[in-house]
């Protein structure tokens, strides 16, 4: 990770880190550029060589050129028949020219012989193109009947024939370093006779769920105790921005359970709860005490109890417990670190379109919202998402997407024109 001078919010030795960070909070932008200054540039990425059958949805690390031409022969495009174009002039229904038929081309094969004046080969797509011939006539276009073919329509040369590097041609540019590989991708790259590629190898992400409410997803929620939705959610995330996800593990509100989920080997560590300001918050004074915290407290909502440091080496995402909160503050500043530590674009990987208010959006001044809503794409209407605490995770089930709220305003009247981010 690259190192960057400390941010005025992060703690003083003397001073209750949690409570000095809630004072001095972070605008969203500070987080996002304190975030950006410790993900290594693309120069520093960590590479890896894989096999071409595992590099669909992988990041490539450097430029791939063609060696070769595609395809390295000519070909016909048309089942049909090879012949000498110039056979044709003339031909018409009317008009039956008669040529001799001197054998067959299959793909895969080179014709033997050569295709004098006169003469033809029924030919079949994808094959060969043989010596002498420039055209292919298409099988609907003539006659035939043993080794002689009548010619009922005029072709010109050229006509159904693929070219010499007509898909590619050696010494091409194929893909540069930073695409993101399609399935359509990886057919090209064999198509060039790649059998690796380097990419960019995906980041290691530790998923800490801390809490001794918490009980393992999946299990029925029974007396005081609930069922972790933040991990599998993040462990579903992660995996969406290009992660590779350890855990997510139910950590326990002890100092000594947590120091030890800090120190995992990973590329980064997001620890969901814990993060805050209570008495078993103990996620940031570890995280100052034993690293750098370097971000705690973002004038946003839901997810101001966001934080994020280095211990090691490794960054260190604090992840509010609320689930909503939890989801914002991913979407926010972990997905993008993930994002960019496997080469991907930093940008949220949610489509975005434009839609009118419907029913006002409020938000309180000097902070960011990050508002829930439901989208109409029949009349492009915006609705806020009602019953939406942050600790309502159903809210986002039921929203279509959200609207980020500038911490300059206080919402969006009734008609405004603005810019739904889609959860789908």
């Amino acid at each position: 990770m690259r190192s960057s001078n400390t941010h005025p919010n992060a703690a003083h030795p003397n001073a209750d880190v949690r409570m000095r960070g809630f004072a001095v909070r972070s605008t969203v932008q500070q987080a996002l550029a304190w975030l950006d200054e410790h993900c290594p540039s693309t120069t520093e990425l960590m590479q890896e060589l894989i096999s071409l059958s595992d590099a669909a949805g992988r990041v490539l690390a450097e430029n791939v050129n063609s060696t070769v031409d595609v395809p390295q022969f000519r070909r016909a495009m048309m089942d049909g028949f090879a012949l000498h174009a110039e056979n044709t002039r003339g031909a018409g229904s009317e008009n039956r020219l008669r040529l001799e038929i001197i054998g067959d081309c299959f793909p895969g094969e080179a014709f033997a012989g050569e295709v004098a004046p006169g003469q033809a080969v029924r030919i079949m797509t994808g094959a060969p193109l043989p010596a002498g011939a420039d055209a292919v006539l298409p099988a609907e276009r003539c006659e035939f009947h043993d080794s002689q073919l009548f010619v009922l329509d005029e072709i010109a040369a050229g006509k159904h024939v693929g070219t010499i590097g007509e898909d590619i041609t050696a010494g091409t540019e194929v893909f540069q370093a930073g695409r993101q590989l399609r399935a359509q991708d990886v057919g090209v790259l064999s198509s060039i006779g790649c059998p690796a590629v380097k990419v960019v190898q995906r980041p290691r992400v530790r998923i800490v769920i801390t809490g001794n409410e918490l009980l393992p997803t999946g299990t029925t929620p029974a007396g005081c105790q609930i069922a972790d939705a933040n991990g599998p959610m993040l462990a579903a995330l992660v995996n969406r921005d290009g992660g590779m996800t350890s855990g997510p593990d139910l950590v326990p509100d002890d100092r000594d359970a947590i120091l030890a989920a800090l120190k995992s080997d990973a590329e980064v560590i997001l620890v969901s709860g814990g993060s805050s300001v209570g008495q078993e918050d103990y996620a940031p004074t570890l995280l100052a005490e034993h690293g750098e915290l370097g971000i705690h407290g973002i004038h946003m909502r839901p997810g101001s109890p966001t934080g994020m440091g280095t211990l090691d080496g490794r960054l260190v995402i604090l992840l509010p417990g609320n689930p909503v909160s939890c989801l914002c503050a991913y979407d926010f500043f972990a997905g993008r670190a993930i994002r960019q530590l496997g080469g991907r674009s930093a940008n949220w990987p949610y489509r975005s379109v434009q839609g009118t208010v419907a029913s006002k959006l409020m938000s309180p001044l000097g902070r960011l919202v990050y508002a829930r809503v439901a989208f109409n794409p029949k009349n492009s209407w915006v609705e806020p998402i009602t019953n939406s605490g942050s600790s309502v995770l159903s809210s986002t089930t039921r929203a279509d997407g959200f609207v980020v709220i500038p911490a300059d305003s206080e919402g969006y009247d009734e008609g405004t024109e603005v810019g739904v981010f889609l959860y789908d």
